[in-house]
């Protein structure tokens, strides 16, 4: 008997000791300092606390949260944002009823009421406050949060979890992803570990961190309840041609105010950063979506490294997944299009790009990128967003009945090169523009024009009252017919005006003032 309760003892003792190893591993052992990439001042995190493992999956749910919450909830700051008033030009002082071709060739068209002073008429646009969240991802003050967040912003500040309070300064935004990276004067503050988003998985358990609705720090559970969901919010900022979305959703209770916090595993891991919610309120309504962790690395090193985002693209058009569901078989058929298929349908290849290289046509079907499955056009849009230009992919395609990989395809930038993508004072306008076509010129009367399909953030919207729609025929002294046309004109003049008119408001000729240098703000 006294030899039965030894060898219990024994037992008792030797799990006991083995579960304690076990929980500190897991959940106590002191995190992984920052280090730097190549030599140069690039923070980036460890994807786990315990060395050489590819993230947690958590499959096991546990008994409540408060690992998670402790963790996460220090690194999760509190964002204030501050929008000073300001002077804008509305464009419209001179009205001229007659034809558009006249106002623009005419010689007294493009006189000295046009060289001359003035500027046109003008008026005020009050400030604005605002608040959202943050996550802090290194200890020297470096902070993620969504470029919708701080947009426009002329002072950031930021309180810690401890109440301390820090001016902020912007180091680059990005908003075809809705992310931005700011930075605080601090050291040894807590940040968050970056998790895995590729691991993240359906029905897996998450927390949202943040300060909704200006309250303090605040944790909601939920589960993971759809990967890769496109919404279309990212195409309403005046990036309509570049916008990343491949959010996960969850039903993790998410309100105005929580933009930019952490949504974490229960590991208190970083693997998304909220930034939407699907509400006909504008409140929570059931579902809220974040940016997954791994494409938030790439944009956040990018910026640090380089200033801005360095973009690659494949070079291929597409059949939106939602597009195909509302066409009839026979619109489908006349499109050569297929309506159920496991990847993404290729439409077009644009020439001299990376698609073009790897022998892609229409027709094709692409189901996988570097051998991760794409089985829908919102996960082509993330995983291709990840490489930079001059980065090589593996292509994998479906022609007919016979699947191909392409190794060693070098990715290309826009312009199909791999030079380094500059921000541009194109880019900074802040729109989505497109060239009007033959047939739209010469049903309005003129030769062409550049037209402004949306206004997200940057110059126009800071300085102006233009709005979507408006036809650009000239700025300055030089007329326009092409965005590169456009382009060059701002890049050989630092304060000019664009001259042009709004199809549907008639005759009436409207021209806006702007200065491209300095901040995209005029404060008073």
């Amino acid at each position: 008997m006294k030899f039965k309760q030894i060898v219990t003892t024994v037992l008792i003792s030797a799990v006991t000791a083995t579960a304690s190893i076990f929980v500190y591993g897991k959940y106590f052992q002191p995190r992984q300092p920052i280090v730097y990439q190549n030599g140069t001042e690039v923070p980036v995190n460890y994807a786990r606390y315990m060395p050489g493992s590819e993230g947690n999956t958590n499959a096991t749910p546990p008994s409540d949260f408060t690992i998670a919450a402790k963790a996460a909830v220090p690194g999760v700051v509190h964002i204030k944002t501050k929008i000073n008033p300001r002077q804008v030009t509305n464009g419209n002082n001179l009205q001229r009823q007659r034809s558009i071709l006249q106002d623009l060739f005419g010689d007294d068209f493009f006189g000295d009421e046009f060289n001359g002073g003035g500027g046109g008429r003008k008026y005020y646009i009050p400030g604005q406050m605002a608040s959202g969240s943050g996550v802090l991802i290194s200890g020297d003050g470096y902070i993620v949060t969504n470029n919708h967040v701080i947009a426009d912003a002329d002072e950031i500040n930021v309180t810690l979890n401890s109440n301390q309070n820090f001016k902020a300064k912007l180091v680059g935004a990005d908003p075809s992803t809705d992310l931005a990276v700011i930075k605080i004067d601090a050291k040894g503050l807590p940040y968050l570990m970056y998790g895995n988003s590729d691991n993240v998985d359906i029905g897996q358990w998450v927390l949202a961190v943040g300060y909704p609705l200006n309250l303090d720090a605040t944790v909601t559970a939920g589960i993971v309840s759809a990967k890769s969901r496109s919404i279309g919010i990212n195409r309403s900022g005046g990036k309509m041609n570049s916008a990343i979305e491949s959010f996960i959703q969850t039903d993790a209770a998410v309100n105005q105010g929580n933009s930019g916090g952490a949504l974490v595993n229960t590991a208190g891991e970083l693997v998304g950063i909220n930034s939407a919610i699907a509400s006909p309120t504008g409140s929570y309504a059931g579902y809220s979506y974040a940016i997954p962790v791994n494409l938030v690395k790439k944009v956040v090193n990018d910026i640090l490294k380089y200033g801005n985002v360095q973009r690659a693209y494949l070079g291929v058009r597409y059949a939106q997944s939602s597009l195909i569901n509302n066409m009839s078989d026979e619109e489908l058929k006349d499109a050569g299009i297929k309506r159920n298929v496991n990847g993404v349908q290729v439409t077009e290849v644009l020439p001299n790009s990376s698609a073009a290289a790897a022998g892609l046509r229409a027709g094709d079907v692409i189901t996988a990128i570097n051998g991760v499955k794409i089985p829908a056009t919102s996960q082509l849009g993330e995983q291709v967003a990840r490489y930079k230009p001059g980065d090589k992919v593996s292509i994998t395609y479906l022609r007919g009945n016979k699947e191909t990989t392409v190794d060693n395809v070098v990715m290309k930038n826009l312009k199909g090169n791999t030079d380094l993508v500059k921000v541009t004072a194109l880019d900074r306008l802040g729109a989505d523009l497109g060239e009007l076509s033959q047939d739209q010129a010469a049903r309005l009367g003129i030769n062409g024009g550049v037209i402004v399909n949306d206004i997200g953030n940057g110059i126009l919207k800071k300085q102006t009252s233009m709005a979507p729609g408006f036809v650009i025929l000239k700025a300055g002294d030089t007329p326009v017919t092409s965005v590169d046309a456009l382009s060059s004109a701002l890049d050989k003049n630092k304060n000019l005006k664009l001259i042009g008119f709004y199809p549907e408001r008639g005759n009436s000729i409207y021209y806006y003032n702007i200065s491209t240098t300095g901040s995209a703000s005029q404060n008073l």
